[in-house]
Order: C-alpha cells, then sequence, then structure tokens
C-alpha cells in the first residue's frame, strides 16, 4: 500500500506547498478539495524534496502538474527545481491578493478563489 501513493492514478498532479501560513495552508486545502472533487490527486511534495526514487519519477512522468505555493519563498518550486524536474503550471497564492500571515483559520471565500485560480489555471 505504502508504495502505491507514490503512483499517479489520475493525469493531474497536486504539489502543495502546505507551510506553516495561511497561505501554505491555503495551498493544501485546495489541493485536498480539489483531490476529493476529482479534478486531481494530492501528491507528496515531501517525497520529492526527500528524493525518493518513486515520487521522482512520478513526478517526472506525469502529464499534468500544478504546483500551488503559498508565498513569494516559494518553497515547492524550490524543490522540483532542486529535483530538476520540469514545473508544468504554477500558481502563487499570494499574487492572487491574499496576504500571508499567521492565522490558520481559513476563510472560505479565500479558498473558493484559490480553487478557481487553479480551474483557470488548467484551463490554459
Amino acid at each position: 500500500m505504502a508504495d502505491e501513493c507514490c503512483v499517479p492514478t489520475v493525469p493531474r498532479m497536486f504539489l502543495a506547498c502546505a507551510g506553516g501560513s495561511n497561505v501554505g495552508q491555503l495551498s493544501n486545502q485546495v489541493a485536498v478539495e480539489l483531490t476529493q472533487e476529482g479534478f486531481g490527486k494530492l501528491y507528496c511534495l515531501a517525497g520529492v524534496g526527500a528524493h525518493l526514487s518513486g515520487f521522482l519519477q512520478s513526478a517526472r512522468d506525469i502529464e499534468d502538474m500544478v504546483v500551488i505555493d503559498g508565498c513569494d519563498i516559494g518553497c515547492g518550486r524550490a524543490i522540483l527545481e532542486h529535483a530538476e524536474i520540469p514545473i508544468k503550471r504554477y500558481l502563487l497564492i499570494t499574487e492572487l491578493g491574499i496576504e500571508k500571515n499567521k492565522n490558520l483559520q481559513l476563510r472560505p471565500e479565500d479558498i473558493a478563489k484559490v480553487k478557481a485560480a487553479v480551474k483557470a489555471l488548467c484551463e490554459k
């Protein structure tokens, strides 16, 4: 079962930064909700960052990938660049006008805004 977590079963992968701020948690929540809706599949960014071979290969092989970073520190982007994996689609939440803070009580309107932005990005 553990080996199956790095095998993509849908053509779209979400890699969310899931950092310790509102925008990091927004990235994760959006990836979770979009996965539950069948729009793609949340994937383990930590596995890519740890350079685990199955995770690296799956990220290289996936047809469509969306990296969702919360802020301009860009941890998700940096992890993929370090692993030499091309980023296919990229979303930076703070560019949507959502300010980074330490309030982890996510606002439904922010979740909706980020989900809409991911969906729009995937339509391009």
